[in-house]
């Protein structure tokens, strides 16, 4: 919106705010259609109803949430939603939830995740989709979760990884390596060991903080940039769905996040390739499956060097590839720019470690988008585990 706005804007601005008032907001949230086809203890695997436009064919893909952000991460309003892109244009579409956590679940530690949840809604997935291997994608402490998984269940029925904001070197990330000094001089006996013992875990309310806290540049500014795009729609539709979604954070169980603190902040486990689970020892160099790792831009919870630091670390896989595009944490996910950038690298890749053909539909892929799409979005230009696409000006 111009300083001095133009009539045009005027009448745009005076429109979203009486859509505002009189319904509630801009952004369509309606999810997805899906149906529970497996759940267990935190573990609830779901299907996505196929469009009535687009017949549903090709390997399955299966999305896994990271603990503690609702799985609207993956399906956050309409036109932003991964879920709508795959399921509109004909891929079979799955997800693992794990739906709210209590004080009794206290004492599941992140081998529930690893040795249970991930692959055990990974054979579900191949199983409901008529033996195909499966495409998963994993966000954040998901995708973290989907490796880990991958690499210590050697006959899991995996076509392709997709990893996505996830670090695996905790010193590269600004936000917590100023503090580590601080919290190794407690020895495990600080404040915060005892507040989340005495909690079971990290309740909700901390968790949204801790959230906002990691984009606490944006959370200030946040009110001139809507006044200054009360004419975009798009925008403040966009604002509004990632308010929801923060409003709908989970809870972490106590032992998991005890040992995501300190082996993963305080320890830094990651950094080798290797994680110690139940007196084992699981190596990252297991991994045979093709693997797709995306960092963003301007992500301030898993920046570039902390996600790029796995792909030297996945000796065993058939071909790794990193992808720098735009957006911080879950822009880069579900944000507007991932429709051209981040989605068709998936599409691409998806498409590239099939059994069969892309499913034909609405998510086939430009064959040369170079000329008018931004980083990450190019199928023909790819670089290998050596190197990185560099950010466009």
């Amino acid at each position: 919106m111009d300083l001095l706005p133009k009539p045009d804007q005027v009448v745009a601005a005076a429109g979203n705010v009486a859509h505002k008032v009189l319904y509630g907001g801009l952004a369509d949230l309606r999810p997805m259609p899906r149906t529970l086809i497996d759940e267990g203890t935190l573990r609830e695997v779901y299907h996505y109803r196929p469009a009535a436009t687009a017949k549903e064919t090709g390997d399955p893909v299966l999305l896994v949430t990271p603990l503690a952000a609702p799985s609207s991460c993956y399906d956050l309003r309409r036109g932003c939603s991964l879920v709508e892109h795959f399921v509109t244009g004909g891929r079979p579409t799955y997800l693992v939830e794990y739906g709210e956590v209590s004080f009794k679940d206290r004492n599941l530690g992140m081998e529930h995740w690893i040795e249970e949840v991930v692959p055990t809604a990974i054979r579900e997935v191949s199983a409901h989709a008529g033996g195909r291997p499966v495409h998963v994608i994993g966000w954040s402490l998901g995708g973290i979760f989907t490796l880990l998984a991958a690499a210590d269940a050697a006959d899991l029925p995996i076509a392709s990884l997709t990893i996505v904001g996830s670090p695996f070197d905790v010193s590269l990330v600004p936000l917590v390596a100023p503090l580590r000094p601080l919290l190794n001089f407690f020895n495990g006996k600080g404040p915060i060991t005892k507040g989340y013992q005495a909690l079971g875990g990290a309740p909700k309310p901390l968790v949204k903080w801790a959230f906002q806290l990691s984009s606490f540049q944006k959370l200030v500014t946040k009110p001139i940039a809507l006044a200054t795009h009360l004419d975009d729609t798009e925008f403040l539709a966009q604002i509004e769905a990632v308010d929801v979604f923060t409003q709908n954070m989970i809870a972490y169980p106590g032992r998991t996040f005890g040992q995501l603190y300190h082996r993963m902040v305080k320890g830094n486990a990651l950094v080798g390739g290797t994680f110690e689970v139940e007196g084992r020892t699981i190596d990252l160099a297991a991994i045979t499956a093709p693997v797709l790792v995306f960092a963003g831009s301007t992500d301030g919870i898993a920046p570039v060097p902390a996600v790029k630091a796995v792909v030297p670390l996945l000796t065993g896989s058939k071909e790794t590839r990193f992808e720098v595009v735009p957006g911080g944490h879950l822009g880069m996910l579900t944000g507007r720019a991932a429709r051209t950038t981040t989605w068709p690298a998936m599409d691409a890749w998806i498409a590239q470690w099939s059994t069969d053909p892309a499913p034909s539909g609405g998510s086939e892929v430009d064959p040369d988008p170079a000329s008018k799409r931004a980083i990450g979005s190019n199928p023909k230009r790819r670089y290998g585990s050596a190197g990185s696409r560099a950010l466009s000006s």
